[in-house]
Formats: structure tokens, C-alpha cells, sequence
């Protein structure tokens, strides 16, 4: 005999919640909210109005840097391992075992100068709220704490169960039979994630309408239940943490062939972890004698850039006056340098010779001298790469070599620093076009 056809679902917003603060009891204003709920319902919460309840927000400055930087700080203080990286965006599993970008720090749905975070324990969350409905409306209904995830190898984001109670997460056929006869043997179905996207539907990102009720699914009540900590894939059955080796070399080879020149940048703050992660990449560059050749000066202050700026101006200025260049063709030639002023980030790159060993003879001496210049360029080629491994564009210019004393002064530098150039750092203000592999041909010479 056919199994009877499942029951038609309702999916009901829950309205008139009002805004959730610290300490808030989540149990006495849904109750408030929805005394319409009945036994077997499925309360389908935001994980964010759980998070304010608890007192799971970050208060942050107002202003973009500051803001970024503790943005970063909570996501650091919220992961146990890194999964992956672009640009800026960071994809990473939290204590909860969840994998999912920033950690679950949010900024929406918050004021500005707040950030939220994941509840610390989602399944405790829904047990309590679970036992509070029950002793204010004497209903046995489910509850499921939600937040929003992406998916691997699918577009766009979809809510999930983070927080599991009085339902069973997983559906398991396995050791079934289908329509045809077919043995079931991988089909385990998730029962909670599918209903907290179908509650999504009614609550929106952007409605204020933080909690929905699903109700005529079977199966919700009665036991707590292992909570959505079921739906956390287990370590060693995760075949997305094979393929590193091949997936580490794709992106090596990949930011190699997205460096490129960037000359006009979006006002983004750059985070300065991002720039001394790429100096460490630049200090394994190849160099002579076991020597590390390579400083790298981060002009982050604003007054001693500008400082820094006016004055290498007036030098190229005096250069070109002294040249015979006409006032317009000055102009014309200084603007070129504009880039570095508007960049959101400089760092000049300095050569320190003090392992070159001595030569009496000038073949030698120029050859050792040579040797150390062609360090210091594979220390700033590894610079920008890893800065175009993290999304961050840079163009490095010779400005600083035509007048290394200036440079010297204004920043005090040791008189044994040589600036080798500039590079001015910041995400491109847009995409740069596409670059065609060049051909090798003669480029390649084989003996």
C-alpha cells in the first residue's frame, strides 16, 4: 500500500517582535508575538535577534579603519582554522564547526558602530527558548536557530540550522528501497537546513521580520533531540580538504597572473596585516650569502606622506628645471605622480648591501653589486604577488631612486638604506581588463 501523500505546509511570519536588546527574554516576547502557536510548529529564529539577547555584539569605532580593524579582530577571535582566502573575504570554521565566511561576524541588522556574532552555543540557545515557550504557552513546539551560509560550488546564500531543538536534523534513508526498488545508500536528507530556507522565504534580509513558524511538517516535538551539531560534516569525511596541494599551486600561479599595475583605487581601507603578510613574503625571496637585503618602509602616517610627497615633488621639479623642461611640460611630467597621493596605502622598498662581500677589482664588485640588485627585485616582485594573492592592487614606481637623500631624510633612514622605488597599495577601483597569456617564443632560448 503507497505511503499516504504528505500534508500541505504553512510557512508563517512572526510579526510585532520589536527590537531585541541585551538581556531580553526571547521566550516571553515570541510568546507575546504568536500565542497563535500550537503543538508540532517549528519556531524558525534569526540567529541575530538570539546573538543581541545574549549579548553576543562587538561595539566598534565609527570610522571605516577603525571599523575593519576590530572587524578583523572578531573574526580572528572567532576562528580555529582558516579554509580559505580572497581578497577580503576569508572563509573559515568557528568553534561551532561551522564553515562559513567571516566567522558569522555580521554588520547588518545592527547599528553602525556594532558588529554581531554567532551565538556561543546555537543548540543551547534552542533548548532554552524551546523550554521557555513551553512554560509560557504550554505548546511543544520545535526550534531552529538559523543563519545565512554560501555553498560551494553554488551562486548565492541560503539560511541554514545552526541551532536544533525538538526536531531531528537528519532524515536517514539509507537501507530503504525507492519507487523501483533501488536501495538507498547515501541519501540522508537535512531536514533542518530545508526548513529554515523555506522559513527565509518569509522573512527576507531586509523585512525586520526575524521569526517564522513552519507548520504541518511531522516529526517536530517530544525530544530535544542532538541539535543541529548532527548537520556538522565530520573532519575526516570532508572531501573538500583534498586537492590542497593542487588548489595551493592554482592559486600560486594565479596571483602571479593577476599582478598587475593598478593605477586608480577604490577608497577601501587596506588592513595593515594584509602589507606586513606580504613583506614576509618578500623576505623569502632568493638573495646573496644567506643575506635578508630587504626593508620595507610603510609610510602609514598621512602628515609624514604628505611630507614625504611635497618633498620628492620639488626634487623631480628642480631635476626637470635644471633639464630644460618648459613649466608645462613639468606640470605634465609631475602629475604622473599623483597615484602615490591618492593611493590608500604607500610603502617604499630599501636595498641594505651590508652583506655584499668586497672586491678589489671593478668586474667583480659591479657583478656583486648586480647580484644584490637582482635580490632586491625578487623580494618586491614577491611583495606584489602576495598582495595580488589577498585581492589588494599595487604599482610600484621608481620615484624614490632619483632622490634617495630626500627619502632618507624625511623618513630617517640609515644613509646604508637605498629606496628602490615606491609602491602604492589599495583594492582596484575596478576589475583591470583581461591580459592574454603572452607567447614565450624567442623569449625562451634552449642550449
Amino acid at each position: 500500500m503507497p505511503d499516504r501523500p504528505p500534508a500541505p505546509l504553512e510557512v508563517l511570519p512572526v510579526g510585532g517582535l520589536g527590537e531585541v536588546a541585551a538581556g531580553d527574554d526571547l521566550a516571553t516576547l515570541l510568546a507575546g508575538a504568536a500565542p497563535w502557536l500550537a503543538d508540532g510548529d517549528i519556531v524558525v529564529v534569526t540567529s541575530k535577534i538570539v546573538s543581541k539577547a545574549e549579548g553576543r555584539l562587538v561595539n566598534v569605532p565609527a570610522d571605516p579603519a577603525g571599523r575593519e580593524a576590530a572587524r578583523a579582530a572578531a573574526i580572528a577571535a572567532e576562528t580555529v582554522r582558516e579554509v580559505a582566502r580572497r581578497g577580503r573575504t576569508r572563509i573559515v570554521q568557528t568553534r561551532h564547526g561551522l564553515v562559513l565566511a567571516s566567522a558569522g561576524v555580521d554588520t547588518s541588522n545592527v547599528p553602525g558602530d556594532t558588529l554581531a556574532l554567532l551565538p556561543l552555543d546555537p543548540d543551547a540557545s534552542a533548548r532554552r527558548l524551546r523550554s521557555g515557550l513551553l512554560d509560557k504557552l504550554g505548546v511543544d513546539v520545535a526550534v531552529l536557530i538559523t543563519d545565512t551560509m554560501g555553498r560551494a560550488w553554488r551562486v548565492g546564500l541560503v539560511d541554514v540550522a545552526i541551532g536544533a531543538a525538538g526536531l531531528a536534523p537528519l532524515r536517514d534513508h539509507r537501507g530503504e528501497q525507492d519507487g523501483y526498488g533501488n536501495g538507498l545508500e547515501m541519501t540522508v536528507v537535512a531536514d533542518a537546513d530545508q526548513v529554515a530556507s523555506a522559513a527565509e522565504l518569509v522573512k527576507g534580509k531586509v523585512a525586520g521580520v526575524p521569526v517564522a513558524v513552519v507548520r504541518g511538517l511531522s516529526g517536530a516535538g517530544g525530544e530535544d533531540g542532538p541539535g543541529a551539531a548532527a548537520l556538522v560534516r565530520p573532519s575526516d569525511e570532508d572531501m573538500f580538504a583534498l586537492g590542497t596541494a593542487e588548489a595551493t599551486a592554482a592559486g600560486a600561479r594565479g596571483a602571479v597572473f593577476a599582478r598587475r599595475s593598478v593605477r586608480t583605487f577604490a577608497p577601501d581601507p587596506v588592513d595593515h596585516a594584509l602589507i606586513r603578510g606580504a613583506v614576509a613574503a618578500a623576505l623569502t625571496a632568493p638573495a646573496p650569502h644567506h643575506t635578508v637585503p630587504w626593508r620595507f618602509v610603510h609610510v602609514a602616517s598621512p602628515a609624514v606622506r604628505a611630507t614625504l610627497l611635497a618633498a620628492m615633488r620639488d626634487a623631480w621639479i628642480a631635476d626637470l628645471r635644471e633639464d630644460g623642461f618648459s613649466e608645462d611640460a613639468i606640470s605634465r611630467r609631475v602629475h604622473r605622480g599623483d597615484l602615490l597621493w591618492h593611493a590608500p596605502e604607500l610603502v617604499v622598498p630599501c636595498l641594505v648591501r651590508g652583506g655584499a662581500h668586497p672586491y678589489p677589482d671593478l668586474r667583480r664588485a659591479d657583478a656583486e653589486r648586480t647580484m644584490f640588485n637582482v635580490a632586491m627585485g625578487a623580494g618586491v616582485q614577491n611583495f606584489l604577488v602576495a598582495l595580488a594573492a589577498e585581492g589588494v592592487g599595487s604599482c610600484w614606481i621608481s620615484s624614490t631612486m632619483f632622490c634617495p637623500d630626500v627619502v632618507r631624510d624625511v623618513l630617517a633612514l640609515p644613509v646604508e638604506w637605498e629606496p628602490m622605488g615606491s609602491v602604492a597599495i589599495g583594492y582596484p577601483a575596478s576589475d583591470p581588463n583581461p591580459r592574454p597569456p603572452r607567447e614565450v617564443g624567442d623569449h625562451l632560448v634552449v642550449r
